[in-house]
C-alpha cells in the first residue's frame, strides 16, 4: 500500500513582495504594511508599529525597546559572521 503525504506548500517571499518600514527599519510583507503621509512624503509603515503608537507612552516605549533589541541582535550576528569569515581566510601563510 502506497501512502501519500501532502506537505504544505511553502511560499517564498521575495523582496518585491515586501516593503521597508521606516519606523522599525525592517522589511515586511505588503499585506502587513500601510502607506502613510508624512512631512517628507508617503512612506510605508507596518501595522504593528502603527498600532503600537496608538497605545500609551509606556507601550510605545516598550515597542521601541523591543525593536532596538532586535536591531542590536542582528548587528551582533552580522559582526560575528564577518569575524568568523575573516578567521577562516586568515589561516597559516
Amino acid at each position: 500500500m502506497v501512502r501519500f503525504v501532502f506537505l504544505p506548500v511553502c511560499t517564498v517571499t521575495t523582496v518585491s513582495d515586501t516593503k521597508f518600514c521606516y519606523h522599525c527599519r525592517m522589511h515586511h510583507p505588503v499585506e502587513e504594511m500601510r502607506q502613510i503621509e508624512t512631512k517628507a512624503g508617503k512612506r510605508w509603515r507596518c501595522i504593528k508599529s502603527i498600532q503600537a503608537t496608538r497605545q500609551g507612552k509606556d507601550a510605545r516605549e516598550a515597542f521601541g525597546r523591543s525593536v532596538t533589541e532586535i536591531n542590536k541582535a542582528e548587528a551582533r550576528s552580522r559582526l560575528r559572521m564577518v569575524q568568523n569569515a575573516n578567521k577562516d581566510c586568515s589561516g597559516p601563510v
